[in-house]
């Protein structure tokens, strides 16, 4: 017998703005077994910084940073990074420094 994963893939911000400290929507995760994010910039200043950190809830209501799962992005149009043993919700927050605002979007891929 063949098994195949199943998997989804969600569009969470679609065309943000994204200046100074933002979260993302709340997504309900708690049948996965792994996740990874994408965030695709349409537009962004010259030069520019993100910090991305995943935060987890039991509840969707309220946050905490999942342990040892952040990324740095600099200058790059997309970035990903994977996250597991998460629980019941994940969202993303993230703080741009440097002057003017990033455009684009976020995406979340789950796999059973």
């Amino acid at each position: 017998m063949t098994t195949v994963n199943e998997s989804l893939t969600v569009l969470i911000e679609r065309n943000a703005e994204f200046d100074a400290e933002f979260v993302t929507e709340p997504y309900e995760v708690a049948w996965a077994r792994e996740a990874r994010w994408f965030v695709v910039l349409d537009e962004a200043p010259e030069a520019f910084d993100f910090r991305l950190d995943t935060e987890i809830s039991p509840d969707g209501l309220d946050w905490c940073p999942l342990e040892g799962v952040s990324t740095h992005v600099a200058d790059q149009r997309v970035t990903s990074w994977a996250v597991r043993d998460f629980g019941g919700w994940l969202r993303v927050r993230g703080a741009v420094t440097g002057t003017g605002q990033a455009k684009g979007s976020v995406f979340l891929v789950l796999k059973a």
